[in-house]
């Protein structure tokens, strides 16, 4: 008798077991918005819903693409006053709102206009940019020159261009991360163009999700020199050592655009990364910061310690020097 319990107990165990389900990690990578894209989650199933990927693409490349000229916003910056614009543009419009008037205009999407008369935009170049021209330009910048209304945008300077740019890609990456969310996935990691959002855990190999921090790399290869744990956070990094120019003189200028001066922005920061709750503000601040310089963002970071920063910048004697502010590890 007792030998048949142990039997029977025996065939329980070895049919949980059998039938307990393995963890799978799904992986899929792309192209998108001018960059690449990663997304990995963790499942009891192989799952392919990279259509659903692809179609998220469409829809914010149809909204906010400055480089596709059927979009909204292409349209509106066209003159166009009858685009109603959907959810994914009220979003950004409204977060971008709220961050130009926190850092006092160090963020505005409406430096477009700067930023392609200098040449780091989708539009040609303009050869000669004296005090005069720029002066001009500014007329039309300033994000509180732009509202909406009735879910339309109504500019007051008909010449303001919309670059949503700085915040697009962080987004984007909210919009993957939600829509994961949504299928009651509880372990991803999302990353677009090297802005970040994670949740839960690499559960398989019981460890958290590790992202670097990207050296400031002028010969455009890559190294990490710090690596942290992402656990319910997003991450965003913006730096000048990159995306710049050379004038005749060899010159460099930053990618940066100072909205008060309507010139590059010129400071000894090389990379701002922030890791805070979503990636479409982490995205926006860092781009701030670095309009901002060193010792205004630090001062600014004094009210905001939600947003934890690490910040990479040179000293005067050019030596490569690092500072961690409000936690971040």
């Amino acid at each position: 008798m007792i030998k048949n319990l142990t039997l029977v107990f025996f065939c329980i165990v070895l049919s949980s077991c059998q039938t307990k389900p393995s963890l799978t990690l799904n992986y899929t990578k792309g192209e998108a918005f001018g960059t690449t894209f990663s997304v990995q989650f963790i499942d009891k199933h192989e799952i392919d819903i990279s259509k659903s990927y692809d179609s998220i693409i469409q829809i914010i490349n149809a909204s906010m693409s400055t480089y596709q000229s059927d979009s909204d916003i292409s349209e509106i910056n066209k003159g166009d006053t009858t685009i109603v614009v959907d959810d994914h543009f009220r979003n950004v419009f409204t977060t971008s709102k709220e961050i130009y008037k926190e850092t006092d205009g160090a963020f505005d999407p409406t430096i477009g206009v700067l930023v392609n008369a200098w040449d780091f935009g989708p539009k040609g170049k303009i050869m000669t940019l004296d005090s005069v021209k720029i002066d001009s330009l500014l007329v039309a910048v300033g994000l509180d020159k732009v509202h909406l209304k009735n879910n339309k945008i109504v500019k007051e300077y008909s010449e303001t261009f919309l670059d949503f740019n700085a915040l697009a890609k962080g987004y984007a990456v909210d919009v993957f991360a939600e829509f994961l969310e949504g299928k009651g996935i509880e372990n991803y990691l999302v990353e677009i163009g090297g802005e970040i959002r994670g949740k839960g855990s690499q559960v398989i190999k019981k460890k958290p999700w590790k992202i670097g921090v990207e050296d400031p790399n002028f010969d455009e290869t890559q190294s990490y020199s710090k690596i942290i744990s992402l656990q319910n956070e997003a991450m965003a990094t913006s730096g000048s050592y990159r995306k710049f120019k050379l004038d005749e003189e060899g010159n460099r200028y930053a990618h940066i655009i100072d909205a008060s001066t309507g010139y590059p922005h010129k400071s000894n920061l090389l990379s701002v990364s922030i890791l805070t709750k979503t990636c479409m503000e982490a995205d926006a601040y860092a781009t701030a910061f670095m309009s901002m310089g060193l010792q205004e963002s630090k001062e600014f970071l004094k009210t905001h310690q939600d947003l934890k920063v690490f910040f990479i910048y040179e000293d005067a004697q050019k030596k490569i020097n690092t500072l961690s502010v409000n936690g971040f590890p």
